[in-house]
């Protein structure tokens, strides 16, 4: 592994991902995303991407595909890993997504370490992470309309009133 040193350090960035991880990654998708279109067909290929049954307008079936079981596990066993993670997108993602089962929760924020580890290797940056409060600050106005009627329920009466920012 000593030739892709650069790449294991860059995919040992991403929360949940530790050295062993980064080296399944690499051993797995290979150290150039060339043979890859895009993140879709990467994660098509590893059996990461939702499945799709819908037949006159009902939903059936979302089981992914087979793919890559070694490459699935090990990104499922780092989801795991990045929801402990304390104020971080992975651990936001998996808190929301686990309203709809804990497994299914790992296997959405296993593809998106997946699409991080594609767009790493491919363009040869590090991991920003986008923050524990992403979700919220991504849709302001929707969690001031929450929290101001929680509020109300408790029986406060509330006044919105803006700071000024400091320039």
């Amino acid at each position: 592994m000593r030739p892709f040193e650069p790449a294991l350090e860059r995919l040992d960035t991403i929360d949940g991902v530790g050295r062993r991880t980064a080296e399944v990654l690499l051993a797995e998708l290979g150290p150039e995303m060339s043979q890859f279109p895009d993140d879709q067909a990467v994660s098509c290929w590893a059996g990461m991407c939702p499945g799709n049954n819908e037949s006159a307008g009902k939903r059936k079936s979302g089981r992914t595909a087979k793919g890559n079981r070694w490459l699935r596990r090990a990104l499922v066993e780092s989801a795991y890993a990045a929801s402990r993670k304390k104020d971080s997108y992975l651990a936001a993602q998996f808190a929301r997504l686990a309203r709809g089962g804990k497994k299914r929760a790992a296997v959405g924020v296993g593809h998106t370490i997946l699409v991080a580890a594609y767009h790493i290797l491919k363009d040869e940056v590090e991991y920003e992470d986008l923050g524990g409060d992403y979700f919220q600050k991504r849709n302001e106005e929707k969690t001031t309309r929450r929290l101001v009627k929680q509020l109300e329920q408790f029986g406060y009466q509330v006044e919105l009133k803006r700071l000024a920012e400091a320039a």
